[in-house]
C-alpha cells in the first residue's frame, strides 16, 4: 500500500533534522519538509491552510480554537520553547530601570497575539504587577512596515492598541526614540548593532528567568504542532504516529548533543550548558506529550483568557487529538 504524501512545514530545528534526513520514519507516510521561517509558516497556515502538517504559534492556535475555527488538529509536540525574559527591551536613555517604570510607555510590537508576548505580558503583570493595559501597545512590522495580525483578535476596551506610523518599522522607531522600548520573539536590529540605548529591560535576563523557573517550574511553550482537521478526519492515525516520530527524532538529537568527542553545535562550552540545563530542570528539559506539559499549558491558556486573546477559558485536552492525549506501554 503507498504511504501517505504529507507537506510538512517546519524550521530547521537540530530536534527535527532526523526526520528530514530520513534516520526516523514516520510510520505510513512519505513526507516532504520545508524549512520555512515561523512567521512564513504561521502566515500560510491560517490565512490559506496550504501545509497538512505544520508548527503553529501556539497563541494563534488557542485564539482559533476557543472559536471552534482552527483548521488543524494539535499534536503535542513543541518545536519552539524559549524563556521570554530576553524579549523585553528598553531605551537605555527613558528612566526605565525596573520592570514598574514601563507603565505609562508606548511598546512596540509586530503582534499583539504573538505566544511570545502573552509569555512577557504574564511575566510583567504576575511578577511586577504591570498590567497589559499600563501600556500603550505600537504594532508594526520589525524590518518591513505594515505587518498585519495574522487573525481577527477581540481586545477589551482597555488595551490600548494602536498601529505604528505608515512606512516605519518597530526598530526604526525604537531606534528614533519614538517608543520606549519592544516586546518580541525577534530582537531589534538596533541592539543587535550594538546601539547603546537600547538593552534587555534585564541587565542578566538568564539570572531572572532562573529563578522564575525555579519558582514556577515553567519552561514556556512556543509552537505547537498541526495537523489539518480534513487530513485527521480521513487518517486518524496520523496524530499518534507524528507524536511518535517527532519525540524518536528528539531523542536522537538529544543523544548527538551529549555527543562531545566532536560537537555538533558551532558554539563553545556546549557540554557545559547542557549540563547546566538539566542540573535546573531534568533530564528530559524539552518535554513533548500532553501529561509533561499539563501544568504548562494550563498556565498559558489562563493568561491567554486574562489578557482578552481567547474569548472563553480553553482546556488543555481541547488542544489535541484524543488519540495523542494517551500512549501504550509495554
Amino acid at each position: 500500500m503507498a504511504k501517505l504524501a504529507l507537506s510538512i512545514a517546519i524550521c530547521d530545528y537540530d530536534r527535527v533534522r532526523p526526520l528530514k534526513t530520513g534516520e526516523v520514519q514516520i510510520d505510513g507516510a512519505d513526507p516532504v519538509f520545508m524549512s520555512l521561517e515561523p512567521e512564513e509558516i504561521f502566515f500560510r497556515g491560517f490565512r490559506h491552510q496550504e501545509f497538512d502538517v505544520c508548527e503553529l504559534s501556539l497563541s494563534s492556535f488557542t485564539v482559533k480554537t476557543s472559536v471552534n475555527d482552527c483548521p488543524y488538529v494539535g499534536v503535542p509536540v513543541f518545536p519552539s520553547r524559549a524563556f521570554r525574559h530576553t524579549s523585553i527591551y528598553r531605551r537605555t536613555d527613558r528612566g526605565i530601570n525596573t520592570p514598574a517604570d514601563l507603565k505609562g510607555r508606548r511598546i512596540g510590537t509586530p503582534e499583539y497575539q504573538l505566544t511570545a508576548n502573552v509569555w512577557a505580558r504574564a511575566i510583567l503583570e504576575d511578577e511586577y504587577g504591570v498590567k497589559p493595559s499600563d501600556i500603550t501597545w505600537v504594532r508594526g512590522g520589525m524590518d518591513t512596515p505594515g505587518r498585519i495580525e495574522k487573525i481577527t483578535l477581540q481586545l477589551g476596551d482597555d488595551v490600548k492598541l494602536e498601529n505604528a506610523p505608515e512606512g516605519t518599522t518597530l526598530n526604526g522607531l525604537l531606534e528614533a526614540g519614538e517608543i520606549d522600548g519592544l516586546v518580541g520573539p525577534r530582537a531589534p536590529a538596533c541592539f543587535e548593532a550594538g546601539d547603546p540605548r537600547v538593552d534587555w529591560l534585564w541587565p542578566d535576563p538568564v539570572a531572572v528567568a532562573t529563578d522564575w523557573f525555579k519558582r514556577t517550574k515553567l519552561f514556556p511553550i512556543m509552537h505547537v504542532l498541526g495537523v489539518r482537521r480534513t487530513l485527521v478526519e480521513q487518517h486518524p492515525w496520523l496524530p499518534a504516529a507524528l507524536l511518535k516520530a517527532f519525540e524518536k527524532s528528539k531523542q536522537l538529537a538529544l543523544i548527538k548533543l551529549a555527543d562531545t568527542s566532536a560537537t555538533k553545535v558551532t558554539l563553545p562550552f556546549v557540554e557545559e550548558s547542557l549540563r547546566g540545563a538539566r542540573l535546573l530542570m531534568g533530564r528530559d528539559f524539552w518535554p513533548y506529550g500532553y501529561a509533561s506539559n499539563k501544568a504548562t499549558l494550563e498556565a498559558f491558556l489562563g493568561y491567554h483568557h486574562r489578557q482578552g486573546l481567547s474569548q472563553r477559558l480553553v482546556g488543555v485536552t481541547e488542544l489535541f487529538h484524543p488519540s495523542t492525549l494517551e500512549a501504550h506501554k509495554i
